[in-house]
């Protein structure tokens, strides 16, 4: 039997200026709490999470917890491209996002979560390493080490049979709270860390989270895992 689909209930949910605007907000595929949804969509942490209790409930967005925090993120990607061809009709207006101090930038950009590697390099760095087969996402949001992921960390001094997993595992995802997507963390994240420290790529600031990339650290990300130059040299700026 062929179903009509409920076009009329998922229109009154993107009707909404509010909710259009927080759905907007999530288009870049990044997860976000519900404070940053408020300031996006101009309304008040209480409005915002009676919006995002419909949106739930509706099937247009997802959440997700990471420890205390709960994020947001669009349920799929049809979400995102049915927002898009709507814009194609009349634009969606700029999305309001919060200017970040030097030190946010900074910290932003590369910072210690814990103690493994966090922030745009963070991500980038496990992206990078899922893209060459070197880990792979697993349940329960785990990663897991392939053969030749096994080889990668030994190059550059990381034995993995060494590392000792925890309950939750070797290596897992965890969500960064500045990107809105995952990092790798775990006791595998950890060696990682500290590898990548006394290799010389990596220099920790003192009395900071913050993290330098120094130009030995550039050389090998670039040529290891094909970062952008021109973003690792974004701590420059």
């Amino acid at each position: 039997m062929f179903h009509t689909p409920n076009v009329a209930a998922i229109a009154s949910l993107i009707a909404d200026p509010a909710r259009a605007a927080m759905l907007s907000a999530l288009l870049d595929g990044r997860a976000m709490p519900a404070g940053e949804l408020a300031y996006a969509g101009g309304i008040t942490a209480h409005t915002a999470s009676s919006h995002l209790a419909k949106l739930l409930a509706g099937g247009l967005v997802a959440v997700e917890s990471e420890g205390r925090h709960r994020y947001y993120r669009l349920a799929g990607a049809q979400i995102a491209q049915a927002i898009e061809q709507l814009a194609t009709i009349h634009p969606v207006a700029p999305v309001r996002r919060k200017a970040l101090s030097r030190e946010a930038q900074q910290l932003r950009f590369a910072r210690c979560c814990y103690d493994h590697l966090a922030g745009q390099i963070g991500v980038a760095v496990a992206a990078a390493l899922q893209e060459r087969g070197f880990i792979v996402k697993a349940p329960e949001k785990r990663f897991d080490v392939t053969a030749v992921g096994v080889d990668w960390f030994g190059s550059i001094g990381l034995d993995v049979t060494c590392v000792n997993p925890t309950r939750r595992g070797l290596a897992r995802q965890c969500l960064d709270w500045t990107e809105r997507t995952h990092h790798l963390a775990g006791p595998l994240a950890v060696q990682f860390m500290s590898v990548l420290c006394m290799s010389g790529w990596l220099r920790r600031e003192p009395e900071s989270r913050a993290v330098r990339i120094t130009p030995k650290g550039r050389r090998e990300l670039q040529h290891h895992l094909g970062l952008d130059e021109a973003a690792l040299r974004a701590q420059e700026a």
